[in-house]
């Protein structure tokens, strides 16, 4: 039987250089996106639980469709150098790649469709008819601690994979690294100490990932 390799990537400050949910905060006012930035950087330096932050973000911020349909396209206008041509690589190397992400599926979709990503799993935003914001689905399980491990299992058992590798910037990334063959850190956007001192690799340059991938037997 062909053996099959996955790739899971985090998307905010590894596929692109932004954090979604501060780009949201950032179109209602300079106040909330601050105390947005806070929330974020908290929980992915694992000082907070990221369930603890997660609504109370969302809350502040009210995203409408509008406001994700914006920054759906800054995913694709800051998108770290690198990216495309690794992705390309991976894919005629026949890696089966996810985006896994604690961010907002309806704004990460455009970035997958642009890099030709159809597994994507990550937290979906609820909208009214008239576009205003009606809430998050509480059961995705990137929305706390420990949900990535869960989905990059479920994802490997998938798609039977013998090799799956990891690649982020953030403590919820690294949750994963007892569950996958390999856990690469990216510091690229964001050089969080604790990953980059948990990681069995570490990069801050993103076309240095293929370096570390397993080579073909």
């Amino acid at each position: 039987m062909k053996s099959s390799k996955l790739i899971v990537f985090d998307c905010d400050s590894t596929l692109s250089s932004i954090e979604g949910v501060d780009e949201l905060a950032a179109l209602r006012d300079t106040d909330i996106k601050r105390q947005i930035e806070d929330l974020t950087n908290q929980a992915m330096n694992g000082e907070v639980p990221i369930a603890e932050v997660f609504g109370k973000r969302l809350e502040l911020i009210q995203p409408s469709q509008e406001m994700v349909d914006k920054i759906g396209q800054m995913y694709i206008d800051t998108i770290v150098p690198g990216v495309v041509e690794t992705i390309t690589t991976l894919k005629e190397a026949g890696w089966n790649i996810a985006i896994v992400s604690g961010g907002f599926t309806p704004v990460i979709l455009p970035l997958a469709k642009h890099l030709g990503i159809t597994e994507v799993q990550a937290v979906p935003l609820f909208f009214k008819p008239d576009g205003s914001y009606d809430g998050f689905d509480t059961s995705a399980p990137t929305t706390r601690n420990g949900g990535k491990p869960e989905v990059v299992k479920k994802l490997t058992t998938h798609y039977q994979a013998d090799i799956t590798i990891m690649v982020g910037d953030g403590i919820s990334d690294l949750e994963t690294k007892d569950t996958v063959h390999s856990f690469i850190g990216f510091g690229g956007v964001v050089a969080r100490p604790q990953v980059k001192d948990s990681s069995e690799y570490y990069t801050e340059k993103f076309s240095e990932i293929i370096n570390f991938l397993p080579k073909p037997a």
